[in-house]
């Protein structure tokens, strides 16, 4: 059969080829008498393991391994479940030393006259999979290969003699037996090192270590470091990157080795220890290290000359285990100055002992780097051997034009960091506007002159050849003697790399032009061509071997990496991110690893592939319903058109389904078909089929010309029953998984998610490192707020995508997702994803209820308690055959709240029935009823019940008290009262009850003292199941914290004195503050239909009446209170008002003046046009609750909202608006849980400039703040760090601290241009902080805009600084490989927030938003509704045009293009029907800019591409890439055409200051408010 390229020496006879059966037996021998007990498993990465090791767990009954096959030692087993480690299934040898059994579907052999380490190896290799994959094929659930096991048996086998199979097999044992060693070795003399550093110096307060040298018993003396070194600071020299000449000499800065240079500064060893960086604080490598040899050190790390009587190594280590937190002096950047390290303590012993210590731990760093080198030593040497010449003398510059195509053309690009190249087609019409193009020929080396500064360079082979670049990408040929394949490795050189960014001068990004001729200077080191050849024949062997051996695949390339490092590059290249590719393979590795059910599919790539897979699934698991006969094409095309969604929620609406079962109708003649889609009780099992896909290609919808789009490709894509039900998207490491959000919201706006993936549920994205998930929903819903991330059971956070991959994404915890954690708010019409808290809050019910155990839920209010509590009770039902009801408990006072419409509204497209009670009677006859539902119901009906409307004796009774009963109880903490709670337990004996509250009682707040009953939560309903406090909460972004305001009358000697308040004069006070001073807590600065609302809360319906009159006076100008002229700009109308009160408060007041009560009715009505009366308080309050939600579409219209509610207890528990964002608090403190409760109304995630709960109180300031900290640390975790902001003393000192320092870094706005990148990264971290710092200043109502004066900086430099800052940030973007998916390139130290929004910042991108939101409305109306009359929907258009008349004074390009839409819109209301508006005006906008860039480019003759570049990122004046679009601009062509030319002299001026014009006037409207 031949001989292999690579041989042990000695060895030449060609190989001979026996079948599996010439040399190996299969085993029948059955595990008869239960010989053997224990079962094995075989897995692709893991080997032979025992099964109970594998999956944590007893598999199989013992009993029933009679029928197995008995495994001995040393048997091959072969496993035919497909993975992407194996993908016709793994073979391996057992290896454990003892004999077990293997179920009958494995296929074991016993081998004979074969070395079994050699046939080990190979059945690692890819060698036989051909073999395979001839005779064999995939199962129906493609997740499993189908071979008989006769013809398994026939696999042909390369047979070398015994001797060369032993050596082969013992090779690579000793090779893996090596990197184990080594690793090991390493790790532990790590481990060693860090013991040793904690035991041989003293512990604080400690003078002597723990463990020390014989002879030695001193104490230790306490120095100074000033005492024991020499600062050689002055001599240290920064070297800028233009005068840095690559060379042999380390050059050093904080973190280590930063380069190498042509020349030195010191030959001595020395200690260098950090001056700046994050690295002080992270720790993630060492602070202080040795320098030795020759070396050149910079400005960043402080050089330190040990003084006589001192040892270098042990000072260095001394000094590297301590904790510098307290001395580090930066702001921004943690920062050791020299005068604070002078200062510095230090324990020293004796010069001798110090010798020793330091003699040992340099012994300890030696052999740690001797186990990181072990491979390569003697390959240094090799180097000095080689030539050195210039890259210009060793290549020539290759040319082969052609003419630009106009039928469209595959265009090559290349990949940053010497990452290869890529190629993507030119669609015709979208070809470069350039006359000429130049044809790709393979082996050449090539570089991108643009992107040259960050390694953009590759050498092309076969596959390259005929693709099409522009002059961009200069070519080279290689001379006689040069072997290009050894030139794909040598580009690596990171000198070569730095040379390159050298060679490039300009500014940041685009702006930065390869100059050819200095990179063609570049000397290089190269050897002969013979050796040339062998070298990358070597690489290419050690690629093709990190291919064959997948189990090796780490390991093996950090050989390769490490050899490439010491043959060719002279310095440590930085360690690259993994690439997104590598995250994805990584994830699907993950998904169908070990038992998991997922199933790579990497055959489905389109739609018409997964329609094809969808109708194989939907045919194959309905058979019988089928008749055993497939649907025809008509009638596929019926089941088509059934999952053509027109949003996620009404695809989330058909997949709850009949009875668990989600099902599509066909009409076959005269027969309907009822066929199922997806079983839900079938969860990892029975119909289900676990699918995942990767680089689906979502292609542009060619019917709909209407909107420009290109081709997406999408990463991986979770399918059950071969519907699309959980996309993934990823970013490698050096991006935010805002990107994959961002990239979703596009997506979803470009109509990508049409179709088959108009069924996805679920999304996640993830960078590796930060991993999130939300509900699917269209582009102006995804709100980044409502992601959420995965926590445990504890609270502890999962981010890392393969962690959460196996928390969240495996079978069957992905499919309860979908089926169970799924929730459709039918009020919102969105989907709800339970968050993790929630999920494992509901588990710990169903857990405890299986044993039947009660307890209670501390969830924080505001974390969604009563969603959780819907899904608890209906789980119960669903999950618990035995209960025959489940009973949702509130309180009487609670009926005018949102609990009972939020369980319908949930429970709507559910599969159990909420029904709430009408009476006792109704109560009755549901109990009674045979079905089994949900029963909403209250406390008191059930007690009248019990107590008086059934007679023990009769049937009735006994029915309804022998019921098993889940109660659950949401508020519980004063729902149902101790006495109330023990008389219904006691009727209903075999009851389970389950609390939930946000406020549990404790022994610090107990119930009243009442006999024997309970006076805790704990006592009343068991032991905590769950617990999620507020800090919780605030940590994981589920709400807000608070920021709470005390304005209160100061020194008052009996803050309890309430007639202090009860006047008009501290009433206006409180108004003041309310309408003139909560600006920003109000969210004014959002603008016109999007500011938040506020509740005043007082102490009796009286006082609030009282405040009701007073702020009608105050509206109508009959007080001395005047609004301000800054909020009736926004708001002429402001405030709208209303007052509430709940049932018992009604009844409770009925003293009340009933007709104020009925006037504040009739000013309601008059606002809305409603007809409530007196009688009819509950519909009143109903609306009112709606209205302040803003879930309806009509309430999210300005003309529908309220800015300010007034209420005495109603609303302050149980109530949930997003948009509430203020409680004033005008009476005296409450008790903890009560102060919780009415706080937690404000903290819901909102928008993004809704940043915490506002608080502000007017009553005993003292009493207030004690009682707040107290409460909040009762809640949380006995602190209120994190839940309650900073008061203004601490606020303001801090903002101005923060303008200090912007100023040092940033003097004024115009600074910024001259900065160098690393500088702009410093101003961007100043810049956020201060922005954030001025948004929070500004939400006090101690703030106005007259203090800016004092503070030295105005509205109108703040906005300058913004403009610059934007600039920094894309600059930034750009330089960390943004724009192309690449890593960063530049320094690390300084991270600035990629992800940050201005908080303090307002423009008319609100007021843009609002009316997209409100013309979406229009277009889209939700379904379900009732359908609105002409006149109606004519007066939501005139709104619309109202706004954009407004908007036209600041953005007159923005206003037409929306005027145009709404005109269209007018004249066919069918028009741009379910359709994203967002995407159709961004692209109106995109269009207007396309258009006036190609006009420009037309007339100047200037590349399309780099003015189009200019035109996205031109802020503050500033053309970003002036020089580019200057050096490619054609002026020949410009005078052949134009009349009248200006001269040449004249041209590049002219044209840049016409461009700046075009970019003021004609893009930068379209582009600010985007």
């Amino acid at each position: 059969m031949g001989k292999p390229t690579i041989r042990f020496e000695g060895y030449t006879d060609d190989w001979e080829q026996r079948k599996l059966n010439e040399i190996a037996d299969k085993v029948s021998e059955k595990n008869k008498n239960n010989e053997f007990s224990e079962p094995f498993t075989n897995s692709a990465e893991q080997g032979i393991i025992s099964q109970k090791d594998y999956f944590d767990r007893e598999i199989v009954n013992n009993e029933n391994l009679n029928g197995y096959y008995i495994v001995r030692n040393d048997d091959f087993i072969y496993n035919p479940r497909i993975s992407a480690t194996a993908p016709v299934g793994p073979i391996n040898r057992n290896r454990l030393g003892r004999n077990g059994v293997m179920s009958p579907l494995y296929t074991v052999f016993r081998t004979h006259d074969i070395d079994n380490l050699y046939l080990e190896f190979y059945f690692k290799s890819t060698k036989w999979h051909r073999f395979m994959k001839l005779n064999g094929d995939s199962g129906a659930r493609f997740d499993r290969f189908t071979i008989s096991s006769t013809q398994f048996m026939e696999m042909p086998i390369p047979y070398p003699t015994l001797e060369e199979q032993q050596k082969i097999g013992e090779y690579f044992e000793s090779l893996d037996t090596l990197i184990t060693l080594h690793q090991r070795k390493c790790e532990e003399t790590k481990k060693l090192k860090k013991f040793m550093l904690q035991k041989m110096f003293p512990k604080k307060g400690e003078k002597v270590p723990e463990i020390r040298f014989g002879s030695f018993t001193d104490d230790w003396e306490q120095r100074k470091l000033d005492d024991v070194v020499e600062f050689l600071d002055t001599m240290r020299k920064p070297l800028e990157g233009a005068k840095r000449i690559s060379g042999p000499y380390p050059y050093y800065g904080a973190s280590g080795i930063v380069d190498y240079v042509d020349g030195y500064l010191f030959d001595e060893e020395l200690i260098l220890l950090s001056e700046d960086g994050a690295n002080i604080t992270d720790r993630n490598y060492p602070v202080c290290f040795l320098a030795s040899g020759k070396y050149w050190v910079n400005n960043h790390a402080h050089v330190l000359r040990t003084k006589q009587g001192n040892e270098n190594n042990f000072i260095c280590n001394s000094l590297e285990r301590k904790d510098y937190t307290q001395y580090n002096t930066g702001m921004a950047m943690p920062k050791l100055n020299k005068e604070t390290c002078k200062k510095i303590p230090i324990l020293c012993p004796g010069f001798e002992e110090q010798k020793k210590i330091g003699d040992y731990f340099r012994s300890l760093d030696n052999l740690i780097t001797l186990h990181h080198r072990k491979y390569i030593n003697g390959k240094k040497e090799e180097l000095l051997a080689w030539e050195q010449r210039k890259f210009g003398e060793i290549v020539e510059k290759y040319e082969d034009p052609v003419e630009t195509p106009t039928e469209g053309y595959t265009r090559l690009g290349i990949r940053s960091h010497a990452k290869g190249t890529f190629h993507s087609y030119v669609e015709k019409g979208k070809e470069l506007e350039t006359a000429k193009m130049f044809r790709v020929a393979a082996d050449k080396f090539i570089v991108n002159i643009t992107f040259g500064w960050e390694h953009a360079v590759a050498i092309t082979d076969e596959n390259d050849a005929g693709k099409l670049v522009s002059h961009r990408f200069p070519q080279y040929s290689f001379n006689a003697g040069m072997e290009p394949k050894f030139f794909r490795y040598l580009i690596l050189d990171e000198n070569f790399k730095h040379h390159l960014e050298l060679s490039s001068p300009g500014g940041a990004g685009r702006n930065r032009v390869l100059k050819l001729s200095d990179m063609l200077q570049y000397k290089m080191n190269f050897p002969s061509e013979a050796e040339q050849k062998k070298i990358a024949a070597y690489f290419d062997d050690l690629d093709h071997l990190i291919t064959l051996h997948q189990h090796k695949q780490n390991n093996l390339k950090n050989i390769l990496k490490y050899i490439e490092i010491t043959l060719i590059i002279t310095k440590e290249a930085a360690k690259m991110p993994e690439l997104e590719k590598i995250i994805e393979e990584k994830l699907i590795d993950q998904l169908i690893y070990g038992d998991s059910q997922w199933t790579y599919r990497k055959d489905l790539k389109t739609e018409e592939d997964l329609w094809k897979n969808f109708k194989y699934i939907l045919e194959q698991n309905n058979k019988d319903r089928l008749n055993g006969e497939s649907l025809s094409e008509s009638e596929f095309e019926q089941v088509k058109n059934q999952l053509q969604f027109s949003s996620f929620y009404k695809a989330g609406e058909w997949l709850v389904g009949e009875n668990g079962k989600v099902q599509v109708h066909v009409q076959r003649d005269t027969e309907r078909l009822h066929l199922v889609v997806m079983n839900h009780e079938h969860i990892a099992g029975g119909s289900s089929v676990y699918e995942v896909i990767n680089q689906y290609s979502a292609l542009k919808n060619e019917e709909d010309d209407t909107l420009p789009a290109r081709d997406r490709r999408f990463d991986v894509t979770l399918m059950i029953n071969g519907l699309p039900m959980i996309h993934i998207e990823l970013k490698n490491r050096q991006h935010s998984y805002m990107d994959g959000f961002h990239q979703i919201k596009k997506y979803i706006g470009e109509g990508k998610f049409t179709g088959i993936f108009s069924a996805v549920q679920m999304f996640v994205v993830s960078n590796g490192e930060d991993t999130k998930y939300f509900a699917a929903a269209n582009d102006t819903e995804l709100n980044p707020k409502f992601m959420s991330g995965w926590v445990d059971r504890d609270n502890n956070a999962v981010t890392n995508y393969l962690d959460f991959a196996k928390s969240v994404l495996r079978i069957p915890e992905a499919h309860e997702m979908i089926a169970r954690y799924t929730v459709l708010d039918e009020d919102a019409k969105r989907l709800i994803l339970l968050r993790p808290y929630q999920i494992h809050a509901i588990e710990s019910i169903r857990e405890a209820s299986k044993t039947g155990k009660s307890g209670y839920v501390w969830h924080t209010t505001g974390s969604g308690k009563t969603l959780t509590s819907y899904k608890a009770t209906r789980n119960l039902l669903m999950d618990i055959p035995a209960i025959d009801k489940a009973i949702f408990l509130i309180d009487r006072k609670d009926l005018d709240t949102q609990t009972t419409m939020a369980f319908q509204a949930y429970a709507n497209n559910d599969l159990v029935d909420v029904d709430e009670t009408d009476n006792v009677n109704d109560l009755k006859k549901k109990l009674k009823s045979d079905d089994r539902q949900v029963i909403v119901t209250t406390i008191q009906k059930m007690q009248i019940l019990i107590s008086k409307r059934l007679q023990e004796g009769t049937s009735e009774y006994s029915k309804i008290k022998n019921l098993k009963i889940a109660f659950v109880v949401d508020e519980c903490h004063r729902a149902v009262t101790p006495k109330t709670k023990r008389e219904l337990e006691r009727f209903f004996g075999r009851s389970l009850w389950y609390g939930f509250t946000g406020t549990p009682r404790f022994g610090e707040n107990p119930y009243p003292q009442l006999g024997d009953l309970p006076r805790t939560t704990e006592e009343l309903y068991g032991k905590r199941l769950h617990k999620y406090t507020i800090q919780n909460a605030i940590h994981d972004n589920a709400v807000l914290g608070f920021q709470v305001e005390h304005n209160g009358p100061k020194n008052m000697e009996d803050e309890t004195n309430v007639n202090v308040y009860d006047n008009e004069t501290h009433m206006l006070k409180v108004l003041d503050i309310i309408l003139n001073k909560s600006y920003h807590k109000l969210g004014f600065q959002n603008g016109k239909g999007q500011t938040y609302e506020g509740i005043l809360t007082t102490s009796s319906i009286q006082m609030a009446q009282k405040y009701y009159d007073l702020l009608t006076r105050v509206k109508k100008g009959e007080t001395s209170l005047e609004i301000d002229e800054k909020i009736k700009q926004v708001l002429p109308d402001f405030p709208k008002f209303a007052i509430t009160y709940s049932v018992t408060e009604n009844e409770e007041g009925s003293h009340v003046n009933q007709q104020k009560m009925q006037q504040s009715l009739d000013n309601y009505n008059q606002m809305f046009g409603t007809k409530y009366d007196f009688s009819q308080i509950q519909g009143y309050n109903s609306n009112l609750n709606k209205r302040l939600a803003r879930k309806d579409t009509k309430f999210k219209s300005r003309n529908e909202q309220l800015e300010l509610v007034i209420v005495v207890d109603r609303l302050l528990t149980g109530f949930d608006a997003p948009c509430l964002s203020t409680i004033f608090i005008d009476r005296q403190p409450m008790g903890p849980h009560d102060l919780i409760q009415a706080f937690s109304r404000t903290n819901r995630i909102f928008d993004k400039n809704k940043t915490y709960g506002q608080i502000v109180t007017f009553q005993a300031p003292k009493l207030f703040k004690e009682s707040v900290d107290n409460a909040v640390k009762l809640y949380s975790a006995g602190s209120t760090e994190g839940a309650i902001l900073a008061e203004w003393d601490k606020v303001e000192p801090a903002f101005k601290k923060s303008l200090a320092a912007l100023r040092v870094s940033a003097e004024t706005p115009d600074d910024v241009a001259h900065m160098s990148l690393n500088e702009k990264r410093v101003f961007a971290k100043m810049f956020q902080t201060f922005d954030r710092l001025f948004a929070q200043i500004k939400s006090f109502t101690k703030y106005n805009d007259s203090m800016l004066e004092e503070y030295g900086i105005t509205e109108e430099e703040y906005e300058k600084y913004v403009g610059r800052y934007q600039n920094v940030m894309e600059e930034i973007k750009l330089a960390d490989g943004e724009e192309k998916g690449e890593p960063p390139v530049g320094p690390e130290e300084i991270e600035v927030d990629p992800d940050y929004e201005l908080m303090a910042y307002s423009n008319t991108k609100i007021d843009y938003e609002y009316i997209i939101n409100l013309i979406q409305n229009i277009v889209t109306p939700n379904e379900d509704e009732e359908e609105i009359s002409s006149e109606e929907r004519q007066k939501q258009i005139e709104e619309v045009k109202q706004y954009i008349e407004e908007m036209r004074k600041d953005n007159a390009k923005v206003a037409d293009i929306m005027s145009n839409l709404v005109y269209e819109i007018e004249l066919d209301e069918r028009k741009y029907r379910g359709q994203s508006i967002l995407n159709i005006v961004e692209n109106m906008k995109h269009d207007c800019i396309d258009k006036v860039v190609s006009d420009f480019c037309r007339t100047w003759y200037a590349s399309k591409e780099d003015v189009m570049y200019a035109a996205l990122h031109y802020r503050n004046g500033e053309i970003p890439n002036e020089s580019v679009i200057k050096s490619t601009i054609d002026y020949t062509m410009y005078k052949e055409v134009q009349e009248k030319a200006v001269p040449k002299f004249k041209y590049y001026a002219q044209c840049m200051k016409e461009l700046k014009k075009v970019l003021d006037e004609e893009i930068k409207p379209l582009i600010d408010i985007a």
